[in-house]
């Protein structure tokens, strides 16, 4: 087989090998020969909510089942196509097996990452906050140019995105930023940017030309639907409420419509100020604190069930995920993943991806990530 051929063939085996694995192949035929049986069974209809998780697990077992069994086909036929073309010195039917197993494989890595994409908020809408480190007006401006490219990142993949609040810099840039996301495994493909992130630059603010680093938190968390009971005691809140900062109307601008709201306890605060009204900005603060506070208990609950201690419930300034280098030029080169871009954009929307297709993987394989850093 040629050799093009066969690291093809190889990305495929592993992606199917990676797939199995985290499926738990046997014990996943098994449960969907179950539901399948349920579902036939007229009396779990009485129970429509029951019904409806039954029905959600058996699709999503029944998709990844069939996903890799038609990889593992198509693979078997086109590698047949390619030894009969070579068997037959037909050049031209090799080469378009060639690419059949291209197309192939990259099929196969996209199906990886979506069947990986099965823990319990993958699927849920998100939360990304971001906030600006030390550094005054450099961190501000890193924290909008990661504002902007998160939102660049969410349309090319054809979510919705609405800034729930905004807090701008004195000078340039943001203190603080909180996106809606919403899509199918928003949360899912977000998720693994949770940390601090940081950019060495020369800073066009200093008029020696010196280079800088700046540090900005990103935060991610789901969005809860209402079959999540999350019980929040009122006398553990501590709820203010301010003028929205930014463009607006008249009464964005005149009225206390922004509100705050702190969980005492867990020292998480959440704000909200996209709308001219307290009720509903109060509303939306609330849902915020319900996905904050769900998101902790997933994330306990994980490192419980890997028989870690226990997740740091916050960012420390230390711990950096993702570093950035903004070279001459104007060139931006992700130091965690080496893709270089003229635009920051392109940067994230390269890198992102890959990256929590691999944070996703070491989970399932317990091979490390290696996360670059510089000095």
């Amino acid at each position: 087989m040629r050799a093009e051929a066969q690291a093809y063939c190889d990305r495929i085996d592993a992606a199917l090998d990676l797939l199995r694995r985290f499926l738990d192949w046997d014990r996943a035929l098994r449960r969907l020969d179950e539901l399948n049986a349920r579902v036939e069974d007229p009396s779990l209809w009485n129970d429509q909510k029951k019904a409806q998780e039954v029905m959600r697990e058996r699709t999503r077992l029944d998709t990844a089942i069939s996903a890799t069994r038609a990889i593992e086909k198509d693979k078997l036929d086109t590698v047949e196509l390619l030894e009969m073309a070579d068997a037959e010195g037909d050049s031209a039917l090799g080469d378009e097996a060639v690419a059949s197993l291209a197309v192939l494989a990259d099929k196969a890595d996209e199906d990886k990452i979506k069947a990986l994409l099965a823990g319990e908020a993958d699927a849920s809408d998100t939360y990304l906050e971001i906030h600006a480190g030390a550094g005054g007006t450099e961190s501000q401006d890193w924290a909008e140019m990661l504002q902007r490219m998160y939102q660049r990142w969410a349309e090319k993949r054809g979510y919705k995105v609405e800034l729930v609040d905004y807090q701008a810099g004195e000078q340039a840039g943001i203190k603080s930023a909180t996106l809606l996301i919403k899509g199918e495994n928003a949360y899912g493909y977000a998720k693994t940017e949770s940390g601090v992130h940081r950019l060495v630059r020369i800073s066009p603010y200093d008029s020696s030309a010196r280079r800088h680093t700046s540090f900005s938190s990103v935060w991610v968390y789901p969005v809860i639907d209402d079959n999540i009971d999350i019980e929040i005691n009122p006398a553990d809140l501590k709820i203010d409420t301010y003028r929205a900062s930014g463009a607006g109307g008249q009464h964005v601008n005149t009225t206390d419509s922004a509100v705050r709201i702190t969980h005492v306890p867990t020292n998480i605060i959440v704000a909200c100020q996209n709308d001219r009204s307290q009720h509903k900005n109060r509303a939306t603060a609330m849902n915020m604190l319900k996905a904050r506070l769900y998101e902790k208990e997933l994330a306990e609950r994980e490192a419980a069930a890997s028989g870690e201690y226990a997740a740091k419930t916050e960012i420390g300034w230390g711990h950096q995920i993702r570093s950035y280098v903004l070279q001459p030029y104007q060139m931006v080169k992700d130091l965690r993943t080496g893709v270089v871009s003229s635009s920051p954009d392109d940067v994230l929307d390269g890198a992102l991806d890959p990256y929590m297709a691999a944070a996703l993987s070491q989970k399932v394989t317990g091979e490390k990530v290696d996360v670059e850093d510089v000095d």
